[in-house]
This record gives C-alpha cells, sequence and structure tokens, in this order.
C-alpha cells in the first residue's frame, strides 16, 4: 500500500530549533521524511526549507497534518505551506508568435517530462490553434484590439480563465506584450517569463540582432518571476551557450531558441515541484 506523500515548505526568520521542529512535526504527525534541504540566507537574516514526506500513520488524517502544519506556522511565524506531492498543477501558457517554448513545453507535458496540467492556452495571435487542437488543450484568442479599455477588457478575460480553472502557474511562453501593473501584482509569485539574454539586455525587437551587432560570445537566456519591472523580476534559472564571430543572428537566433527551451522548462519544473521560495528579490531554488 503506498502512503501520501507531501512537499512542505516554509520560510521565516533564521532561528535555532527550526529544523529540529519541523522534523518532530512531522514524525509525530506519523511522516516520514523522504528528502530534506535548507539555507539560511546570512544577508536577508531568513530560513528557508523544503520537505519531501510520506504520511504512514494511517490514523492522521489529511485534514489534522494540515492543521498541525498551520499551528506550527503561527508559533513560529513562518509563511508555510503543504503540497501534495503528486497532484499536478494547473498551468495556463501565454505565447503570441513565436513558439518554439510553447512547442517544447506541450512536447515535455505530453511526454510525461513536466508533471502538470495545461487546461488552456491563451494567445493574442491565431498562430497556434492547430497547435494545440493537437495536444487537445482549448485555445484562447484573446487579441488586444484599439482603443480605450482593450487592454483592460482582455486582461479582465485571462483572469476570468486563471480563476475558472484554478490555475496555479501562468506561464509567458514568449507572450510579447507588456501586462499592465494591475495584472502584474495579481500574479505575483504565480508567473514565469523567459527572457533572451542571460542579462537584462538587448530589448526591443530582433534582439539576436542586436547581439551579433555587438560581437557577443555568450548567448544565454533567463527565467524569472513576473513583476511590474519589465524583465527584472526575480531570476529562477539561467544558462549560455558560446557562439563565435562567424554565426550570423540566424544562427545566434537558433542557438538562443534552444537555451530558452530548456530554461523556460526547468523554471517550471522546479516551479511545480514546489522547489522555489522567494527571498526578497531573489529566489532560493532547491534542486
Amino acid at each position: 500500500m503506498s502512503h501520501p506523500e507531501y512537499i512542505l515548505t516554509l520560510s521565516c526568520l533564521d532561528q535555532r530549533g527550526i529544523v529540529h521542529r519541523v522534523s518532530g512535526f512531522l514524525a509525530d504527525h506519523g511522516c516520514n521524511i523522504i528528502d530534506s534541504a535548507q539555507f539560511g540566507d546570512a544577508e536577508s537574516k531568513l530560513f528557508f526549507m523544503r520537505v519531501h514526506c510520506a504520511l504512514e500513520d494511517a490514523a492522521v488524517s489529511d485534514l489534522q497534518l494540515r492543521a498541525g502544519f498551520a499551528e506550527l506556522c503561527a508559533q513560529m511565524r513562518m509563511a508555510g505551506q503543504l503540497h501534495h506531492a503528486h497532484v499536478k498543477p494547473r498551468v495556463l501558457l501565454m505565447v503570441s508568435k513565436i513558439g518554439h517554448c510553447l512547442n517544447d513545453l506541450l512536447f515535455r507535458y505530453k511526454s510525461g517530462l513536466l508533471p502538470v496540467e495545461i487546461p488552456a492556452i491563451v494567445s493574442n495571435h491565431m498562430d497556434f490553434y492547430q497547435l494545440a487542437a493537437s495536444y487537445n488543450i482549448p485555445f484562447h484568442h484573446l487579441p488586444l484590439a484599439a482603443g480605450a479599455g482593450a487592454r483592460q477588457a482582455q486582461e479582465a478575460r485571462i483572469l476570468e480563465l486563471m480563476d475558472s480553472h484554478r490555475i496555479e502557474l501562468v506561464v509567458l511562453a514568449r507572450y510579447m506584450q507588456i501586462l499592465s501593473p494591475a495584472l502584474c501584482e495579481a500574479m505575483r509569485g504565480k508567473a514565469i517569463n523567459i527572457h533572451h539574454s542571460f542579462l537584462p539586455s538587448f530589448k526591443g525587437a530582433k534582439p539576436y540582432a542586436q547581439a551579433h551587432h555587438r560581437g557577443v560570445k555568450l548567448i544565454g537566456a533567463t527565467a524569472h518571476f513576473v513583476t511590474g519591472d519589465l524583465d527584472e523580476g526575480p531570476i529562477i534559472e539561467q544558462d549560455v551557450e558560446r557562439v563565435d564571430h562567424a554565426m550570423d543572428a540566424e544562427a545566434l537566433s537558433a542557438i538562443g531558441r534552444d537555451v530558452e527551451c530548456v530554461v523556460l522548462a526547468r523554471a517550471v519544473k522546479w516551479f511545480v515541484e514546489h522547489r522555489i521560495l522567494q527571498n526578497g528579490d531573489k529566489t532560493v531554488v532547491f534542486k
């Protein structure tokens, strides 16, 4: 008989005895720790912890475990969450006219490499409705019409979809529209974007042409949380590939697409496995 498994995450002011209290709580509630990771940040004075455990005592209910953990969080002034380890988070994908990241995420999802449910895809263009249909995922075309209030109405529809589908994560898989401050705030901590540089540079149109013009030697990508500051949210993952003078802008772009796919997929996987904890303007990622 398999036992229900949980992922416990927490953050709080660093203090003596946190690991002792948490592990003791789990033992007292019939849980066996499968793996555990923790980190104390000397700068922010915060402590972060992630524990994967199995509830082996059939006499302890899910409700009792959650109530006990809530009480422990209150006692120790911790921000904590308790997730079912094998419940797949529900993810909304958003895309415009560049589809490599969308295609990569859908393949990983269909292949079982990405433990998520994808109830909807949103786009301001129609380019990928057939791709969505091939995966049997509803495609929502939400164009940005001209005129006052168009963006507000479109973003209201996005929020409606998030609510109706109980979305836990929004992934901007090359969604090339600037989100309003209000939508960024509504998505705080649960929206990930991919940026085509390992540094916040080459903004605007044709970034790889800009990179080629500057003679860059590294092509990179950055996955980060969405905030009201464009491409400046807390960084989750980055990677790079070397390039050289013999490569034209198209070659750089092809390499960049591959890096973007890998970096975004890692960030999404770590999020849905509850491995990312925010630490102010940074993140702690328990890999």
